[in-house]
């Protein structure tokens, strides 16, 4: 009878938990699944279209591809610079000098700021006519390479990036300090008694011990980039001619400014699914490797 309480208890326990759970993200996840089926304005009734919202998205909208297009491009721009910096600086930071913790807090400092603060200090910076970046030009007899930056449709996309990689390097550089402080120095130290460079070392050693951590930064980074909003909203709004657009501004284009719910709720799904094939292997994964 107490082995049974003690079953019972536990789920009693999580119920609470697993009620807000299911209020918050289950159940609108289930709703908007459901919404993606109609066609609606929120207010009037809805009228049920079954996948034509889906299929006007993937063979008429231009712009969710071009949108599906920047996700992807911003989400191998991340992996590739700002991962690489973020190991950078954690294998710079990870090394014994003065300073060392100033100058961790100091590049972490920058993701516990807000994308908004973040988008309105680089608009500043990129400010065509009293931007801190043309005027330096400038200042250098170099105008004519000064440029309109979010405005410029060729590459608004790769400027709103370089905020933020600054905002976000922090949150990947800890986890990758985390992670080396795991790496047993005995190892280390005997590779290179056996005549192992610091190259050699780092790839042949450090990389593989870390290996759980570096599948963390890459799931988090990727999910972080597929879900992009905040910085592009604050910087163009998804302009110059929606060039800088992702799925989430796009999402929210379509059902909050043009009332399409029914086409920014399948939006919403598109990106649910993408999600969900990167979530999921990554998790079968890590319970391979635990």
């Amino acid at each position: 009878m107490k082995k049974k309480w003690n079953s019972i208890s536990n789920y009693l326990f999580l119920l609470p938990a697993f009620l807000i759970y299911t209020s918050v993200v289950i159940g609108p996840t289930i709703y908007t699944a459901f919404l993606s089926l109609f066609k609606w304005n929120g207010v009037g009734p809805k009228v049920f279209v079954g996948l034509n919202n889906y299929i006007n998205l993937f063979s008429k909208d231009k712009v969710f591809w071009l949108s599906l297009k920047n996700n992807l491009i911003w989400v191998v721009l991340t992996l590739v610079i700002i991962m690489a910096l973020a190991l950078a600086f954690a294998l710079l930071f990870n090394r014994d000098f003065i300073g060392r913790a100033f100058f961790r807090s100091y590049f972490y400092f920058p993701y516990t700021l807000s994308f908004i603060l973040i988008a309105i200090a680089w608009r500043k910076l990129y400010d065509p006519s009293i931007g801190i970046l043309n005027e330096s030009l400038r200042a250098l007899n170099l105008g004519d390479y000064t440029s309109t930056y979010t405005a410029n449709p060729k590459i608004a996309l790769y400027c709103v990036f370089a905020a933020a990689a600054w905002q976000g390097i922090g949150q990947p550089m800890i986890l990758f300090l985390t992670g080396l402080q795991t790496v047993p120095q005995e190892v280390l130290e005997a590779a290179k008694i056996d005549g192992a460079g610091p190259i050699s070392a780092f790839f042949l050693i450090t990389v593989p011990l870390m290996k759980e951590t570096f599948i963390i930064v890459i799931a988090t980074l990727t999910i972080i980039s597929m879900k992009v909003y905040d910085i592009i909203l604050g910087m163009t709004g998804g302009g110059p001619a929606n060039t800088t657009q992702t799925l989430a501004t796009y999402m929210r284009s379509q059902s909050f400014l043009y009332t399409h719910y029914g086409i920014g709720s399948a939006i919403a799904v598109v990106m649910l699914l993408i999600m969900l094939l990167i979530i999921v292997p990554y998790m079968i994964f890590s319970a391979r490797t635990d």
